[in-house]
């Protein structure tokens, strides 16, 4: 069986941050954060490491890439570009922003054709989420015209950082470990000690600090290829009035598939902390985290070679 491949979402502006937060050097020797993510999934079984980037980025990106990783990994790269649309749609007047995580998991279709994972290129997810995954992918198949996905459930207040709010998608989860609904809440954050998030009608609700979330880490079959074709023209068109600014979400996808019992998905629990720089003020406590893992061994002085 092939091993899975890793698919990197790495085309975000980064508007939080100010910048190509991607590529910022975390470990003793320039490495990225995204490098000890690598390091993981190598470690774990997975085998091509597939980035979807922007052409804005691309020379930057690259430059890293080859410096560091791409000495070791088979890697490919895949551009996410507003224009990437059906046939009869156009990039709607005042869209800046990618399409979604969705579309860019959409955009490797070309090239991958095994079971895969995908992550953010700006997280830190822990080694026994990649191992969790390999696991799940290497036996993962369709059961009567059902898909067997997987994703991995953090706790909540696991996830968050103490410079603003984050986005995570809010899961409710059966006895059996499989994911029932999922939802994208884009604004949640640490409020006098309590955890939030705003609804649309700009009310606060809380959140249980045990909450199981996605963090866009989901393991999948290669049949979500030709869901993802179907659904994003069907997304298109039910979005007709609002293109400008509305996103074509993973999560959202995932719930859809689940309600329409299209797919399954088991949740993989992990107690592994996330790490992550939304915010320029995140990398601070990044690197001494990476640093600790380094003094206790987790990961050699210099990852690559």
């Amino acid at each position: 069986m092939s091993k899975p491949v890793l698919i990197v979402m790495a085309a975000g502006i980064g508007s939080r941050y100010g910048g190509f937060k991607q590529i910022g050097p975390i470990g003793p020797h320039g490495e990225m954060l995204l490098d000890y993510s690598v390091y993981d999934a190598k470690r774990s079984g997975f085998g091509k490491i597939v980035f979807v980037i922007n052409r804005q980025m691309e020379l930057e990106f690259r430059e890293r890439i080859d410096q560091s990783l791409g000495k070791s990994c088979e890697v490919e790269y895949v551009y996410q570009e507003l224009g990437n649309l059906p046939a009869g749609f156009q990039v709607p007047q005042g869209r800046e922003k990618p399409w979604g995580t969705a579309h860019a998991v959409l955009c490797c279709k070309e090239i991958v054709d095994t079971s895969f994972a995908v992550i953010n290129a700006d997280d830190f997810y822990g080694r026994s989420a990649y191992q969790s995954l390999a696991d799940y992918l290497q036996q993962a198949k369709i059961q009567n015209s059902v898909s067997e996905f997987c994703m991995i459930g953090y706790r909540l207040e696991n996830t968050l950082t103490e410079h603003g709010y984050v986005s995570r998608g809010i899961c409710s989860v059966d006895q059996q470990g499989n994911l029932i609904e999922v939802h994208e809440r884009t604004r949640i954050q640490k409020i006098n000690g309590k955890i939030k998030y705003l609804e649309e009608n700009q009310k606060w609700i809380e959140l249980p600090d045990d909450s199981v979330v996605s963090l866009n880490t989901w393991g999948f079959t290669p049949e979500l290829f030709g869901i993802l074709d179907e659904q994003f023209e069907k997304f298109l068109d039910e979005k007709e009035d609002n293109l400008a600014t509305a996103e074509f979400f993973l999560p959202d996808l995932i719930n859809d598939l689940l309600q329409e019992q299209r797919a399954s998905v088991k949740v993989l629990p992990t107690q592994e902390h996330w790490f992550g720089v939304t915010y320029r003020e995140d990398a601070a406590r990044v690197k001494q985290a990476i640093r600790k893992m380094l003094d206790n061994g987790v990961y050699p002085k210099k990852l690559w070679g």
